[in-house]
């Protein structure tokens, strides 16, 4: 027997707050589906599995972010810079990863002992108060402490 369940489909999209197209029905129940007028009714139909909502398709965003990705990539080649270099890395920047690597090799060779405890200092303080340029400048500093 057909049953024209159209309404029933939109009583349930009501009660659910999904849209009509997502309802779905069990085939074997439609007959129990068309025999339930109430809201309650319905409700204990969809408790017992009788009757649900599919899930809502979204757009895939996969191919998009692979896009993004390689469009990030292209086009950064010196050709294609603009301005200094602090206009991509802040000077801040710069300064923070500078120093952090002066500390850390000044550690490395401290706890290595070819610095003692009052070079190690005098060379740290060095590299705070700005005196040390770059790695390789601190590695000639400690060249020339060490064969003082």
């Amino acid at each position: 027997m057909v049953v024209n369940i159209r309404k029933k489909r939109e009583l349930v999209s009501r009660i659910l707050g999904v849209g009509v197209h997502r309802v779905r029905f069990e085939p074997d129940k439609l007959d129990d589906v068309a025999d339930s007028i109430t809201r309650e009714n319905i409700r204990s139909l969809v408790n017992n599995g009788s009757i649900w909502t599919s899930k809502v398709k979204g757009t895939s965003r996969g191919r998009t972010r692979a896009k993004l990705q390689i469009k990030k990539k292209h086009g950064t080649g010196p050709g294609s810079k603009k301005g200094k270099k602090s206009a991509r890395v802040g000077k801040k920047e710069i300064y923070v990863i500078k120093i952090r690597s002066m500390r850390r090799h000044l550690k490395i060779l401290k706890e290595r002992k070819d610095l003692t405890n009052e070079q190690f200092w005098t060379l740290y303080k060095k590299v705070n108060g700005a005196q040390v340029r770059s790695l390789s400048h601190l590695h000639e500093l400690v060249r020339s402490i060490r064969t003082h």
